[in-house]
């Protein structure tokens, strides 16, 4: 008879030393399964000796029975074996993942961002400073699999996502998708799906009377479009975006052309519209993940809203608006130079110069339609020797906006979020001018961090309070510890309960 041998574990006294997270903050976040935390840490579970992602799909065990580790190595030698369904052992930050100093992680988030798509292993080698065949090593050693066919299952799911939400022929979709030809793409969706793409194909959306690019993006409800349009309305940039309670619209560079996309709400689906002009759906797999990461559809509202939702300063603010998202950001180096010129002035103030920054030093459009978007935002490039004083800047946060420029020519990945938000905080305000406020309000729009906190605002500090004197800010850090790990959420709330309260203070 087989006797199962008696599973004994070390004690998990250092689990999480290296985290700025708790051991209950995350089993919220596992409970979401919310994949911005994948790689940031492991929950190992006593019952079974396994270890895994926040993502894995398994069902969620008991709290009681859950540890959680820094990194896969602290879970493998306290006596855990790795899950064989998330395979932790290959997730964000472990050396699955890095390769040999960092190369295989770059060479993903290369890969994710559409290296691929046009170009062939040896582009994407030269990129990283090495040769093609060691590259392929590299990914067989630590992934189990080869550059080509990590891009080619990217390229296979958007096309199934393109066949359900577009009026995208098959065609059209098998070339969007980044594939060479629709024979290719017919062999490797059978191959992938056991059926022909248009077996898969749903019925199609009515299409419009142009013959412009449409694609639909779903999330989980709810959502508060109407709080999401206002904060992108109140912050868009003259001549490059505009937003009302109808609609978002922006100018984006695709491939070597400009153009300008729209995004709207679509009535009794929980679903965004995308559209833009025909040569867009080259271009497709692009503007959904940018789309995506703007309107932060990949969040868990419910999650979030019930971690939120009885506490005394955010509380009624959750009640009122569950489905209340981070903005996020087309480009990332946009919202930072925003967010520099929005030190200690007010938003309308930050908006104005922002156009002009834009009109000045961005490549100019043919004007599109009504709304008056000319220019397209300009690159760091642009900014490095610009005399930006010319725009009524003053000199020293004109040079934090050339010092932040020089920042990303010099490391393109500083704006990637690969080492988490400690990592990314402590590198933004290494850059002359820019401090915690300006680091933080970078991290959670344009990486996505779902923790980051601007506790330095001084909005917050007033909304946090419960009584007529604002909390400091090392008061607000205090407060916002029950938040974690949704910090980000949190300030969402507490910007919108300031301005709703000053709305209905004037009768508005």
């Amino acid at each position: 008879m087989h006797v199962r041998k008696r599973l004994v574990f070390r004690p998990c006294t250092r689990i999480l030393r290296d985290m700025d997270l708790t051991a209950d903050q995350c089993y919220h976040a596992i409970k979401a399964r919310d994949a911005r935390f994948d790689g940031r840490f492991f929950i190992a579970v006593k019952t079974t000796g396994v270890y895994c992602r926040p993502v894995c799909p398994a069902r969620t065990p008991l709290r009681k029975n859950v540890d959680f580790y820094a990194c896969a190595a602290a879970a493998e030698s306290a006596g855990f074996r790795p899950c064989l369904r998330c395979r932790p052992e290959t997730s964000p930050g472990t050396p699955a993942w890095l390769g040999s100093s960092t190369t295989v992680s770059r060479a993903l988030r290369l890969i994710h961002e559409g290296a691929l798509d046009d170009g062939t292993v040896d582009s994407l080698a030269d990129r990283l400073g090495i040769g093609a065949r060691h590259l392929t090593r590299l990914f067989d050693e630590h992934l189990g699999t080869s550059p080509i066919a990590i891009a080619q299952t990217r390229r296979v799911h958007f096309a199934r996502r393109l066949l359900n939400d577009s009026t995208m022929s098959i065609t059209d979709v098998a070339f969007a998708a980044g594939f060479s030809s629709v024979r290719r793409f017919n062999s490797v969706f059978q191959a992938t799906y056991g059926r022909a793409p248009s077996a898969m194909r749903r019925k199609r959306i009515a299409a419009k009377s142009d013959d412009g690019f449409r694609l639909r993006l779903t999330y989980r409800p709810p959502y508060e479009w109407g709080a999401i349009a206002g904060f992108l309305a109140a912050r868009a940039i003259p001549g490059v975006e505009f937003a009302d309670e109808h609609r978002y619209q922006r100018t984006v560079v695709l491939g070597d052309e400009a153009a300008v996309i729209e995004v709207c709400p679509v009535r009794d689906s929980n679903a965004l519209e995308v559209s833009g002009p025909a040569s867009a759906a080259a271009h497709s797999l692009l503007i959904a993940e940018r789309v995506r990461r703007i309107f932060d559809l990949g969040a868990d509202p419910t999650a979030i809203a019930t971690h939120l939702l009885d506490d005394k300063s955010i509380g009624g603010s959750v009640s009122e608006a569950p489905g209340l998202r981070v903005p996020g950001a087309w480009d990332a180096f946009e919202v930072g130079v925003r967010a520099i010129l929005g030190q200690q002035i007010s938003v309308v103030a930050a908006t104005t110069i922002s156009g002009r920054l834009a009109s000045k030093y961005g490549e100019q459009i043919p004007a599109a339609d009504a709304f008056g978007l000319t220019h397209v935002f300009p690159a760091p490039e642009r900014l490095v020797r610009a005399r930006l004083t010319s725009i009524g800047l003053t000199k020293k946060r004109a040079a934090t906006v050339s010092a932040f420029a020089r920042a990303i020519c010099a490391n393109p990945m500083l704006l990637r979020g690969n080492g988490g938000l400690n990592t990314a905080v402590e590198a933004l305000t290494a850059i002359p001018g820019i401090g915690p406020w300006t680091a933080q309000y970078i991290a959670m729009r344009a990486l996505g961090e779902p923790d980051a906190f601007p506790a330095g605002d001084m909005v917050l500090q007033r909304a946090a309070s419960t009584n007529s004197a604002a909390l400091t800010e090392k008061e607000l850090e205090k407060r916002s510890e029950q938040w974690r790990p949704w910090r980000a959420y949190a300030a969402m709330h507490l910007w919108r309960k300031y301005a709703t309260t000053a709305q209905r203070a004037s009768g508005g």
